[in-house]
């Protein structure tokens, strides 16, 4: 059965692009006579949409219960979507439904909203890659309001093929989001010894670590094809991207993590500061190796981040955030801790 999205409310107000999103949070579900979908009181976080048959939705008391139908005005919009449910909702036959995660899916259709029209005004005929970057983890937490912003604020920027964008050593003073082509990543070692870290794709951005940390440009990044860049300067990137997406937290806060979420400490330092000495349990994982190593963290798990500070403890939530990674940062890092914590 071929699922036409837009006969619901209010999926059908969103755009090509989120459309193709939704189909991919959307769980199909099927249930026998007397199955009941959801209880009166419950507090979930679903939505659901009915696709064929009949639901019965029952109050508790002694009226007659609601009886939606597939085919009917009432069944394009969610079932008893307020929470807490006030209905019990019990299969009156056989029925097929749409079960939709209730905050990923408000948040999408909050951000298509909110950006639809920036992306057209600015973007042309071609706002595809917009939204294309709001599928990037990192883009989806950042807040409607600051969306706005971010499209009017992004530059773009021919490249051409075998041109160096940043250079190892040199002053941050952009973040660059790839439009259209493949980049590559080096850093020279102390031993003068070109190291390839990564190899990004459109989509995909860099130059964070300079921005977020204050400190020199600590890669080369040279384009492998012609493309365009679109890039962010340094104040609207701390404002717009960097507030929302680095999270921190202060001792007391990541103590009650570990002992709960079974949260995973990771220490962004260099491995000879590591061996010096540590947090139990913690993973070295320095700066530097990030996006190399990035890919065989487990990602159903939460991870807190430290440094000696939080500079490079931020640049690595950030960087972790685009791969859609739960992160937070250790406030003030090693030096403001009172006592060692116990990681997972």
């Amino acid at each position: 059965m071929i699922v036409d999205y837009r006969q619901f409310v209010p999926l059908n107000g969103l755009s090509d692009e989120a459309l193709a999103e939704v189909a991919g949070l959307a769980r199909r579900i099927r249930l026998d006579a007397g199955q009941i979908l959801f209880r009166q009181g419950e507090h979930d976080d679903a939505r659901y949409y009915l696709l064929s048959g009949e639901v019965s939705l029952e109050a508790g008391d002694e009226g007659a219960p609601l009886l939606i139908r597939a085919d009917s005005e009432a069944a394009r919009h969610p079932l008893a979507r307020l929470k807490p449910r006030r209905y019990t909702g019990r299969a009156s036959g056989v029925c097929e439904l749409l079960g939709f995660p209730e905050g990923v899916l408000e948040n999408l259709v909050a951000r298509d909203q909110a950006t639809a029209y920036e992306v057209t005004e600015f973007e042309g005929d071609d706002p595809a890659w917009m939204f294309d970057l709001l599928r990037n983890p990192a883009f989806a937490r950042v807040p409607p309001a600051n969306l706005h912003t971010l499209f009017a604020r992004f530059e773009a920027m021919p490249v051409a093929a075998g041109q160096v964008v940043i250079r190892q050593g040199e002053a941050g003073d952009y973040y660059y989001l790839i439009r259209r082509g493949r980049a590559r990543v080096d850093r020279l070692t102390s031993a003068g010894t070109p190291l390839r870290l990564a190899e990004l794709e459109a989509g995909q951005g860099f130059g964070e670590e300079a921005l977020i940390s204050g400190e020199a440009r600590n890669a080369t990044v040279t384009l492998l094809e012609d493309g365009l860049l679109m890039r962010l300067a340094a104040d609207d990137f701390h404002a717009q991207l960097q507030a929302p997406l680095v999270r921190l937290v202060d001792e007391a806060e990541a103590l009650r993590l570990l002992r709960e979420s079974g949260a995973q400490t990771v220490d962004v330092r260099l491995e000879d500061e590591y061996r010096h000495g540590s947090l139990p349990g913690a993973l070295n994982i320095p700066l530097y190796l990030l996006r190399v190593k990035a890919a065989a963290l487990p990602r159903d798990r939460l991870y807190i981040l430290f440094g000696h500070g939080e500079r490079r403890a931020s640049t690595a939530a950030f960087l972790l955030a685009q791969r859609g990674f739960d992160t937070r940062v250790l406030r003030d890092g090693l030096a403001g801790l009172k006592k060692p914590l116990a990681s997972g």
